[in-house]
């Protein structure tokens, strides 16, 4: 093998750095809030664009001077923050001296209002760069026809063959995109086209329809739909809860928040409700929030005899809280009797009342064990229950 095919070495992360604009006004967004700092699925446009960096250690964003404060307080210490300049071409600049002299040897210049770049695109803009390349980008075929218009009139056509929609991350070895922008004698719409200037190939890598960059109010909904295809905008939290109550005297029991007719009674602290202390237990557990005992101890005496709808009220109402909504519910009760098939319809109602959820959300069930165990012997009622609870990001 020789010298030329012989493979190149990957190129070490904490080699590159990584340089997000973010100094523009966005005015074609309209509104008073730059593009950069609108919300995207409970993120910031900005914060989403850094996100998809993970894994880089040196990260510098460039910022208006009016928006340094606000930058401080979302991002200080996880980015380096850069005052940007009166143009795009004055902010990179500005990004890039700061580099100089770090012991940095390649940077991704990427729009921070492009804040659903793939891993993907930025692993071949590093490849190319790995592979030799002083210069890489992403970049889309144009496919549709193009024309030429004045005031909403065709004019004209324009040969599509050979042209490009050009995206970011932009990759560069940094002596050479820096010494790009000092030499540039006006400025550029992108660093691509200065490092053209200087007579430089420019690797085209593939782009993604995805990576869109956010312009128009519409694109915030559309990008919004991509983070909710992808499921990366979604918390999903997953919770069990078991319960175990023991037959005494009585006439009735409550189960799932029903009263049912039955020769015995459940012995408990509160109102003995087995169903719905595992499902309330499900939700704690989801929430990472202990069970039962820790919000109302049993030690307490205003919980004895409580309906036990106070306590899976409060679970529910604590995910609403921490930005979660239930999923769904799966309620299964084991026991021989009384029989819960007559009565599930309206405890599936009755949980989801107290949750605040549609009835379709919450499955109730049950099931024996075929007269094994402490049920099977009719000494008590055991229930199990899942939560599934979502917290889009």
């Amino acid at each position: 093998m020789t010298s030329d095919s012989a493979p190149r070495p990957a190129l070490p992360r904490d080699r590159i750095a990584v340089l997000i604009t973010a100094a523009g006004r966005g005015t074609r967004m309209g509104g008073e809030m730059p593009k950069q700092w609108l919300p995207l699925s409970g993120r910031s446009v900005l914060a989403r664009s850094i996100d998809a960096f993970a894994g880089f250690d040196r990260i510098v964003v460039t910022v208006h001077p009016d928006d340094m404060d606000h930058a401080l307080g979302e991002l200080g210490g996880r980015v380096t923050l850069v005052a940007g300049g009166a143009t795009r071409s004055d902010s990179v600049r500005a990004g890039l001296e700061v580099l100089e002299g770090s012991g940095i040897t390649h940077v991704l210049i990427h729009d921070g209002a492009r804040p659903l770049v793939s891993a993907a695109i930025i692993g071949a803009v590093v490849e190319a760069l790995a592979q030799g390349a002083q210069a890489a980008a992403p970049g889309l075929s144009v496919t549709d026809a193009l024309w030429r218009g004045t005031e909403d009139v065709v004019t004209g056509f324009a040969e599509r063959a050979g042209l490009y929609r050009a995206q970011t991350p932009q990759g560069f070895a940094l002596p050479v995109i820096l010494a790009a922008h000092r030499a540039a004698a006006e400025a550029a719409p992108d660093d691509v086209e200065l490092v053209q200037r200087q007579g430089l190939a420019v690797r085209i890598v593939p782009g993604d329809e995805d990576n869109l960059k956010i312009t128009w109010p519409g694109d915030l909904e559309r990008a919004g739909r991509i983070l909710r295809m992808r499921g990366t905008d979604m918390d999903v939290r997953l919770g069990n809860g078991y319960d175990v109550h023991a037959f005494g005297p009585g006439d009735h029991v409550w189960l799932c928040g029903v009263q049912v007719a039955h020769d015995k009674g459940l012995v408990g602290h509160s109102d003995a409700d087995v169903g719905m202390h595992a499902l309330t237990d499900a939700i704690y557990g989801a929430l990472a929030q202990g069970d039962i005992g820790r919000h109302f101890p049993p030690s307490d005496p205003q919980w004895k005899g409580a309906a036990s709808e106070i306590f899976l009220r409060h679970a529910a109402e604590l995910a609403r809280s921490m930005g979660y909504r239930l999923g769904n519910a799966d309620v299964t009760l084991v026991c021989e009797r009384p029989k819960i098939g007559p009565h599930a319809g309206a405890m599936q109602a009755r949980l989801a009342e107290i949750m605040g959820v549609e009835p379709e959300r919450v499955s109730v069930k049950a099931t024996t064990s075929e007269r094994l165990g402490f049920t099977g012997r009719e000494e008590g009622i055991a229930s199990i229950a899942t939560a599934t609870l979502i917290r889009e990001a």
